[in-house]
């Protein structure tokens, strides 16, 4: 399981019905958004809140990390 904002950010994923894809490089794993059809890479060591939502923003989620 990842550290940091990740369970938060996944939860959120999930419930906007993204699927994770794949693992990817390192401690990255692929995700594949519904609403905006796009994949993005999502670090499972994410600290960042804006790095988290820009991922969001990426997946055409609103919501915001606080």
């Amino acid at each position: 399981m990842g550290r940091g904002l990740y369970p938060q950010l996944r939860e959120i994923l999930m419930a906007h019905g993204c699927t994770f894809v794949r693992e990817g490089k390192g401690s990255h794993e692929i995700w594949q958004s519904p609403i905006s059809m796009k994949r993005f890479s999502v670090p499972v060591t994410i600290a960042a809140t804006p790095t988290a939502n820009a991922i969001l923003k990426q997946a055409g989620i609103a919501a915001k990390i606080k």
